[in-house]
C-alpha cells in the first residue's frame, strides 16, 4: 500500500506522473473506439484539458511526422504519404480543423494541374499504418 501524498506538490507530482506515465502512453496505443469513449469523459479523466491538445495529439503522435510538438496539434505545413492498412498511400497536407476525433482528413494536389485539390479521407487512426513526410 502506498503513502497519501502529504502535501498539495506531492499530490500534483503523482497526477503528472500518472499521466505521462499511463494516460499519455495509452492515448498513443489505444483503438480509435476506446479513444471515442475516454473523449466523452476526457475532463474527469485528464481534468479541465482539450481532448484536441492531449487525447487526440498524444493519439496521433504514434507518427511522430505527421505532429507539431510546439504546437501540440496536426502539422498542416508539409506534404505526407499516409499509407493505410490495406495497403493504399495517399498524398497530400494534413488538414487539421477538418481531422477531428481521431480521423484524418488530407488536402491532396489539384491532378488536373488548375484549380483547388481534393480533400481525402476522412481515414480512421486504426486503419492508418504509417506517415511518411514528403512525396517519397
Amino acid at each position: 500500500m502506498s503513502t497519501p501524498p502529504v502535501t498539495f506538490a506531492h499530490l500534483a507530482a503523482s497526477r503528472r506522473e500518472w499521466i505521462d506515465s499511463i494516460l499519455r502512453p495509452w492515448c498513443t496505443t489505444a483503438a480509435r473506439r476506446e479513444q471515442l469513449q475516454a473523449e466523452h469523459e476526457w475532463t474527469d479523466v485528464a481534468g479541465k484539458v482539450d481532448p484536441n491538445k492531449t487525447l487526440w495529439f498524444w493519439a496521433w503522435s504514434r507518427f511522430p511526422e505527421l505532429v507539431n510538438h510546439e504546437l501540440t496539434g496536426i502539422d498542416e505545413t508539409g506534404e505526407v504519404t499516409v499509407t493505410l492498412a490495406d495497403g493504399r498511400e495517399v498524398r497530400g497536407y494534413p488538414d487539421a480543423r477538418e481531422s477531428l476525433h481521431g480521423e484524418l482528413v488530407l488536402l491532396c494536389p489539384a491532378t488536373s494541374g488548375r484549380g483547388r485539390g481534393e480533400f481525402a479521407g476522412p481515414f480512421s487512426l486504426d486503419d492508418v499504418t504509417q506517415v511518411r513526410r514528403g512525396q517519397g
